[in-house]
């Protein structure tokens, strides 16, 4: 009863002020300066070292070409999708090294495009699932209190779950993070990871969550173990709340460059991921993975991490990320 006063009072205070879903929406988008910033040692890296060796000459040739790729290569683009771009230029007669800007700027706007939509997956009246994945050290815990912190400020319901029960301190620190943002937390120390997702969703139903974040282990050291762990956990999920589950997100750290693609490839063969939330993007110049990963992994990028404060986790836009490189 007292639920339903609480929804017609928001309901009405959105009626009132019609702007107030823009201003949050704003609080998680970064503006195109700030993006600019962000992105000032990744572009210089993927855009502005290619352009200046390449549009200085009259003609391609293959030394050139070659020089290219490589410069590709070093930008953490990945070896298959530098050279899938070069090879194209091989392939034509009419395009001059003059151009050459233009054409990555659409090559890479095509590739981003085609891994799908930047826009979080969440149904409203309905509990949703994120389940974040990832190596320890990538940011998945810090992520995780910001997307939670970000749910809270949406009003929404929000429930954690400790799911990376092994960890030293793993749960205090993300208890802490709970704390923080306002969420609640269900942990079990040393238990086994399914258990304490199993108890998450039965809370999250019998008292009308609105999201659940799960977290999970990253000991890349012994991938026979992870895959194990994860893929039961995933299977918790499919067994007790398979409509629920909105994304499966690869947490990367910016820094970690054409590493991140080996690790998406081990996380994607233990449960099917959606899409990536790439941390500590702030001052790196690796972002080109973002376009590794898209190319091919197929996976969208949606999140990205750009400072320390908890409104630090911004929406990520394809068009916007390729236009603040090329600018």
């Amino acid at each position: 009863m007292f639920d339903f006063f609480k929804r017609k009072q928001e309901k009405e205070i959105q009626q009132q002020s019609p702007d107030a879903g823009q201003e949050k929406k704003g609080l998680f988008s970064l503006t195109f300066e700030g993006l600019k910033k962000t992105l000032e040692k990744t572009g210089e890296s993927l855009v502005g070292n290619v352009i200046k060796q390449v549009e200085q000459n009259e003609e391609f040739d293959e030394f050139i070409l070659d020089d290219m790729e490589e410069l590709l290569i070093k930008a953490d683009i990945g070896v298959n999708t530098a050279c899938e771009i070069v090879d194209k230029l091989r392939k034509q007669s009419l395009m001059k090294p003059s151009g050459v800007k233009k054409y990555l700027e659409e090559e890479f706007t095509k590739i981003l495009l085609s891994a799908g939509s930047n826009e979080l997956s969440f149904k409203d009246n309905e509990i949703n699932i994120y389940f974040i994945t990832g190596v320890n050290g990538a940011g998945k815990t810090t992520l995780i209190g910001k997307l939670a912190h970000r749910f809270k400020l949406q009003g929404k319901k929000v429930l954690v779950a400790a799911g990376d029960t092994f960890r030293a301190a793993a749960e205090e620190q993300l208890n802490i993070w709970s704390d923080r943002a306002g969420a609640d937390i269900v942990r079990n120390d040393g238990a086994d990871p399914g258990s304490v997702v199993y108890d998450a969703i039965q809370k999250a139903k019998n008292e009308h969550y609105d999201v659940i974040l799960v977290d999970t282990a990253g000991r890349l050291q012994n991938k026979y173990n992870l895959m194990q762990e994860l893929q039961k956990v995933k299977g918790v999920i499919d067994k007790n709340a398979p409509d629920m589950l909105r994304e499966s997100i690869l947490v990367l750290d910016a820094n970690t460059g054409q590493n991140g693609l080996a690790q998406a490839k081990v996380f994607s063969e233990c449960v099917n991921l959606t899409s990536v939330a790439l941390t500590k993007l702030d001052g790196s110049a690796k972002g080109g993975i973002i376009i590794a990963i898209a190319k091919e992994m197929g996976l969208p990028v949606k999140l990205i991490g750009v400072g320390e404060k908890m409104e630090d986790l911004k929406d990520f836009d394809s068009k916007e990320f390729v236009r603040a490189l090329f600018e």
